[in-house]
């Protein structure tokens, strides 16, 4: 029985640690999310639906104010590109990383969101959360939802 005991303990010491994650480097990944998000808000400015819709992954699923989720990208993009026919008052959005969490090849942000009136009138603001996993060396979303907390009347 002593042999037995010894020979799991040698085997567990002999047994290659398991490998840590590479330390993610925050202040350079909050970059990137912002500008990911700079780049998503260009582009709804710009009524780009396929632009608006690189931000998310081919099997993501958007959480959005009032409307049943959309899932897949092609669902993703054909909300954005139904919201972006009805707008015709130049409507824009402006967000901004506020928390973000990282581990490995994963990413979780909480952000802030304001819409503005062609003016630069402040109508609504509101945060969102959005997941992103990295794919072939970039970020790309694959879930994400908003809400709204305040709006003009």
């Amino acid at each position: 029985m002593t042999c037995l005991a010894f020979a799991i303990l040698l085997l567990a010491a002999c047994s290659s640690p398991a490998k840590e994650a590479a330390a993610v480097d925050m202040d350079k990944l909050k970059v990137e999310i912002q500008t990911m998000e700079d780049a998503f808000a260009a582009a709804e400015k710009a009524k780009d639906a396929d632009a608006v819709a690189a931000y998310y992954s081919d099997d993501a699923v958007s959480y959005s104010r009032n409307k049943p989720p959309a899932v897949g990208k092609a669902a993703i993009k054909q909300n954005i590109a139904s919201g972006f026919a009805t707008d015709t008052a130049g409507i824009y959005n402006v967000y901004k990383v506020v928390d973000l969490f990282a581990e490995g090849n994963t990413a979780t942000e909480i952000g802030s969101w304001k819409r503005y009136s062609a003016t630069g009138a402040e109508l609504e603001n509101g945060y969102y959360m959005s997941y992103f996993q990295k794919k072939d060396g970039k970020y790309v979303c694959v879930r994400d939802m908003n809400v709204t907390t305040s709006a003009s009347k």
